[in-house]
């Protein structure tokens, strides 16, 4: 059904209820009156988990940076999911991961094209949040992805793990490969990226624990999803600490960047560098023992999760409220936790014995 078509009938339903309740102050309420009631309740947001999913629906996935190998990686395996569920994929966005603007941009074209659903990875935590509200005002629905807005501002959000789980194992990997003693630095993306963020804030907690003590963090870099610009950061790091030990990069640019620069420098294998960065572009730096071990999750399921939360959630099958459960295909059954998140589950941790088992 056309979307025009879905508010013509909201608007009967509204009318319908209105008139029944008229009646009913009148002195009459009949089954009909009762019936019709229910199906305006019916319309109003509750969610059915057996409700069947639609098809023919168009969802948009708006990516940080759609030249990002990650996220072209994760939008093929959002537009594989809607192919299986019957409906249409179209992606668009900015090629810099820093072009907040843009991406405000591009919420109101998907916007006004009327699609029935957009997966975005937010540049900026509270930017888009105007554009995001408009969308769902206007029916569609909102899911976030990769990286989230203010919980408000879309409907959900699929996490690519417990952002707890991330950030403090990205520690415990280094810690063991530096022999929990030295100065260690982060090598982050942009400095408004909601997720970077709330991964360093929980490295920075695990290094709290007492078994951490030996260890110090220098610094937070940021190469804003870069590559050059990442290398340089590298680069900044060891010059300015000349004593540095390891360092964290939580993004698939930095830490191909920055293994990047190690390979061809005097700190190879004398810096350790682990992160969040995808088997493909990191094989070759653990295979030449610039890197020991890094980790990450699935991108391609991540956006296939993205995909089909965006469609349960048309379909109605839920919300976004925390404790409602559906199934995501293969994928098997997830539950919707605090604010609308979704987490994909946990990380992966590749190293010279499993990593040619990835092709991602």
């Amino acid at each position: 059904m056309r979307k025009s078509s879905l508010r013509q009938v909201s608007v009967a339903l509204a009318l319908v209820t209105s008139l029944s309740l008229a009646a009913t102050a009148c002195g009459g309420t009949t089954k009909e009156d009762v019936a019709k009631e229910d199906a305006s309740a019916a319309a109003g947001g509750k969610a059915d988990p057996n409700a069947e999913l639609k098809k023919g629906l168009t969802v948009g996935f708006l990516p940080k940076a759609v030249n990002n190998p990650y996220f072209t990686s994760a939008d093929k395996g959002g537009e594989a999911a809607l192919k299986e569920l019957g409906s249409g994929y179209k992606e668009v966005g900015t090629s810099s991961a820093t072009d907040t603007a843009g991406q405000v941009s591009y919420v109101n074209t998907l916007t006004q094209q009327q699609v029935d659903a957009m997966a975005v990875s937010a540049q900026d935590p509270g930017a888009l949040c105007t554009a995001l509200k408009q969308a769902m005002k206007n029916d569609i629905k909102v899911v976030t992805y990769d990286s989230d807005t203010k919980a408000d501002c879309r409907n959900a959000f699929v996490s690519q793990a417990s952002a707890e789980d991330l950030g403090r194992t990205e520690v415990q990997l280094l810690a063991e490969q530096i022999g929990y003693k030295g100065e260690i630095a982060i090598l982050s993306a942009a400095q408004t990226a909601t997720n970077q963020n709330t991964w360093i804030e929980f490295m920075k907690d695990e290094l709290k624990d007492p078994k951490y003590k030996d260890m110090k963090l220098v610094k937070v870099a940021y190469g804003n999803d870069d590559a050059q610009q990442s290398f340089q950061q590298t680069q900044g790091l060891l010059q300015e600490y000349p004593d540095l030990k390891g360092i964290i990069s939580p993004t698939t640019v930095g830490i191909k960047a920055a293994a990047q620069y190690l390979s061809g420098s005097k700190y190879k294998g004398k810096v350790k560098l682990t992160g969040l960065g995808t088997p493909n572009d990191m094989r070759k730096y653990v295979k030449n023992g610039t890197v020991e071990a890094f980790e990450l999750w699935d991108p391609a399921k991540l956006g296939e999760l993205a995909a089909r939360t965006a469609v349960a959630l048309v379909s109605g099958q839920i919300t976004g409220k925390e404790g409602e459960t559906f199934t995501a295909g293969d994928m098997g059954e997830y539950t919707i936790g605090k604010d609308g998140v979704i987490s994909l589950g946990k990380p992966t941790v590749f190293d010279a014995k499993n990593i040619d088992q990835y092709n991602f």
